[in-house]
């Protein structure tokens, strides 16, 4: 029986960051999450219309 894990669009977007900087930056996971943290905490706080 397959189980499925439900996964919330922020860690998706996450996620999807984080592989972005281990891939271009060549950052380390750990780093790259937290910097993807970081990221997306700032983006969250553009405003829609602006966006």
């Amino acid at each position: 029986m397959t189980t499925q894990t439900y996964t919330s669009a922020y860690e998706r977007r996450l996620k999807m960051v984080q592989d972005v900087l281990t891939d271009q930056a060549q950052l380390d996971g750990k780093v790259a999450q937290d910097l993807a943290v970081h990221v997306l905490r700032a983006l969250d706080h553009i405003p829609e219309r602006v966006r």
